[in-house]
């Protein structure tokens, strides 16, 4: 959408931010001209597990001080409709059982990869970006248009350009040793060194399927958090987006100016008009060289990203769950992104 399409008020705060972007040299050298697929837009969401640039005091007060792998411990697949009136968001389990079919050189260590077994996530570690794209359109049969890539440290300075933090909600005490998260049921607005602690928290009986659950809810929580605020600061978006987005340079980056006109292009979208699910699971099942690992029901698996290739709403959960995981874990549920908002 061009800034002539937009109301005079909208048109001024989204050349403002434009402005804003420009002057801080915030912009990478990727292309801006956004996609606008006649079936909808495809960006993969990576978390990525790296501590470059996190204080000593940070790492020990996050619980933060362990070794990171340069994974992607978070995968969310988005979808925006070609109508810009539907969002729809797939989170791909770390553990993902794959196979990387071709030889590939191991950016850590210049080694050549024959063909193997791995889990998903692995593919940043050996690959990098163009590698984990790469492995995602493999495994779900659909394009990305789009990557953003989101390490640790522009996480946690994200979160604190929201004024007041971004609430949390938990039905059950939530207290994680290993991340030191510790809350009390309720909602609680939390900024971007406990706002990681939550994200990242899976001992709760519920494994990485839990800590994708409070993924989720953290996204459109904060999401509406910022939309509340934009009204009176048109610059907190461009802002953050320069954050979020930093410097690296990659194939198919989602640039700043790109994240602006996808802003733009979304700003009527509640979160009733936003829905979330995680891949379909059927097992558990440990590999040689690889470990305890997700497989897929393919089936259901192939109905999900048809659906995104089609830009169709995500498909219904099925009315008899194939999933062997306990607890309904693996259970493929979309859910309504309105639910997820906390009280």
């Amino acid at each position: 959408m061009s800034l002539r399409k937009l109301p005079r008020p909208r048109r001024l705060v989204l050349a403002t931010a434009v402005f804003t972007v420009l002057a801080s040299g915030a912009v990478a050298a990727v292309p801006t001209a956004l996609p606008s697929p006649d079936r909808g837009l495809n960006i993969l969401v990576v978390g990525v597990d790296s501590r470059a640039g996190l204080t000593a005091e940070e790492l020990q007060r996050y619980r933060a001080g362990g070794k990171g792998c340069d994974c992607t411990d978070t995968m969310m697949l988005v979808h925006v409709s070609a109508r810009n009136d539907r969002v729809s968001v797939v989170s791909l389990p770390r553990d993902s059982l794959t196979e990387f079919p071709t030889e590939h050189v191991d950016q850590r260590t210049g080694t050549v990869h024959a063909p193997h077994p791995a889990k998903i996530n692995a593919a940043h570690t050996e690959g990098g970006p163009a590698f984990t794209i790469e492995a995602v359109e493999r495994m779900t049969h659909t394009r990305v248009h789009r990557y953003l890539e989101i390490d640790f440290r522009r996480f946690i300075d994200a979160v604190d350009q929201v004024d007041g933090g971004v609430p949390i909600c938990t039905v059950e005490p939530l207290k994680d040793p290993v991340t030191g998260i510790d809350l009390a049921p309720g909602t609680k607005n939390v900024e971007g060194g406990e706002a990681l602690q939550y994200v990242r928290s899976r001992r709760d009986g519920k494994l990485d399927f839990g800590r994708i659950q409070k993924q989720q809810t953290f996204v459109v929580n904060m999401l509406k958090t910022i939309r509340a605020d934009l009204p009176d600061d048109p610059t907190r978006l461009p802002r953050l987006a320069a954050t979020l987005r930093g410097t690296a340079r990659t194939e198919r980056s989602l640039s700043v100016i790109e994240m602006l006109r996808l802003a733009a292009r979304l700003r009527n979208i509640a979160p009733d008009r936003t829905e979330f699910a995680t891949a379909p699971a059927l097992r558990f099942r440990t590999v040689a060289g690889v470990g305890s690992s997700v497989v897929w029901d393919e089936e259901q698996a192939a109905e999900v990203f048809a659906a995104l290739r089609a830009d169709r709403p995500l498909p219904a959960a099925r009315r008899t769950q194939t999933s062997e995981i306990p607890k309904g874990l693996g259970d493929y549920r979309p859910i309504d992104g309105a639910s997820l908002v906390c009280p």
